[in-house]
């Protein structure tokens, strides 16, 4: 470790009470300063998980992302904590992948996410966004992550997926509770319940729509993953049913959490949200505020595929290298008064909120940009003086960085 006799030593920090109030930013500025490269001994809340570096610093980040050679995504799982999760699952999606499989996998999706295409439908995102605006009319107050937030990307990624509008809610509750299995009110039974009771009926619901793609073969993106072929051959079905889920757990989540974390930041920091009604050109910049000041997702993971080295500390074949993207993105080597939200930062551009580059940069950039201009333009459109009403707990997890609620007065 870069640091010899430091307190940091003995941090371990994935521990749900250092998660308590969400991402540990004060831990993590520690870290980028005295152990960038910091090792925990493991998970005490699962005891059979090996320990694994924490990569604090955007800098390294960059170069573990870049690298997959040395740092693979297949071996061993994308995230810290794999208990409960079948690697075989993880490696049925392309992010769980590596090149030349995960290219040829998810080339046959990018035509489908190019920016010219999801501009496209601007048109009909601002429709289902407006449709769950009006849903609230005449009401005082609300909760903008169930009731705004939720429905809005539910129907977003449903409508990219080819599925039914009825069915947002059920598919909904099957990200929340397998993404945030370890929050007790998002999987009030358990990390063990997911792969008994949700993978299962997630298995299930995706066969009747594999089933009806192969008999009618549509536009959807899931009829792309029923008819793929990789290397003249089709997926086997559970790399549709998990490609489906990755696909669908992303539109879930990515766009919900950071439009709520960045409509809680407007409403704390009123000078910008005046200067985005004043002049709503500016709301792409409060997009890319929000999106390096709330990544979606706080860490993804990858494992040495060889012995190496990183920022000067030595990492062994096989070990886990966690890269902590709610620490890159505020790391002051970059980011000037890093814990400030301002919308006319000039160095935004460098946040890693949809990774560091290389091969697994994110495939929905576009669709999340377009997604949040939307939400932000309407949000502040309707309600201009909307205020922050009640706690805002975040979800109980070191994987997903979401609020649970944002309870608000939508009029002054």
């Amino acid at each position: 470790m870069t640091s010899t006799g430091s307190d940091l030593e003995q941090v371990q920090v994935i521990e749900r009470d250092v998660w308590h109030e969400g991402p540990p930013h004060a831990l993590f500025a520690r870290m980028r300063k005295e152990c960038p490269v910091h090792w925990s001994a493991g998970v005490s809340e699962f005891p059979e998980e090996a320990g694994f570096w924490s990569v604090t610093r955007a800098e390294d980040i960059h170069a573990v992302s870049r690298d997959w050679e040395t740092y693979s995504s297949e071996l061993g799982g994308v995230t810290a904590i794999t208990t409960g999760f079948p690697i075989e699952l993880s490696r049925a999606m392309f992010i769980g992948m590596d090149p030349p499989k995960h290219d040829r996998l998810k080339a046959l999706f990018q035509a489908g996410f190019t920016p010219k295409r999801i501009a496209a439908h601007e048109d009909e995102i601002r429709a289902i966004v407006t449709r769950v605006f009006d849903r609230l009319e005449g009401r005082e107050t609300c909760d903008l992550v169930n009731d705004v937030a939720q429905p809005a990307v539910s129907r977003v990624i449903g409508s990219f997926m080819g599925i039914p509008e009825e069915d947002d809610a059920i598919w909904a509750r099957l990200m929340n509770s397998t993404l945030g299995a370890g929050d007790p009110d998002l999987n009030p039974d358990g990390v063990e319940a997911m792969m008994e009771k949700d993978i299962p009926e997630i298995f299930e619901r995706c066969r009747k729509l594999i089933a009806a793609r192969r008999e009618n073969p549509t536009d959807d993106l899931t009829s792309v993953l029923v008819h793929a072929e990789i290397d003249g051959e089709k997926l086997e079905e559970h790399e549709i049913v998990m490609g489906f889920f990755l696909l669908v757990a992303a539109g879930n989540d990515s766009t919900k959490a950071t439009y709520s974390s960045g409509m809680k930041a407007l409403m704390e920091n009123p000078d910008q949200r005046q200067l985005l009604l004043d002049d709503p050109s500016l709301i792409p910049a409060a997009v890319e505020e929000s999106l390096r000041m709330f990544p979606a997702f706080a860490h993804f993971r990858r494992t040495a595929t060889r012995d190496t080295e990183l920022n000067g500390t030595p990492i062994r074949e096989g070990d886990k290298v966690v890269m902590w993207y709610v620490s890159s993105n505020r790391d002051e080597t970059r980011f000037e008064d890093e814990n400030r939200f301002d919308i006319h930062r000039d160095d935004v551009a460098e946040h890693q909120a949809f990774g560091a580059g290389g091969r697994h940069f994110c495939l929905g950039t576009a669709l999340a940009r377009l997604e949040l201009k939307i939400l932000f333009e309407e949000t502040l459109k309707r309600y201009p003086e909307m205020s922050q009403e009640g706690e805002t707990p975040y979800v109980e997890s070191a994987f997903i960085n979401q609020l649970k609620t944002l309870p608000v007065r939508l009029t002054a």
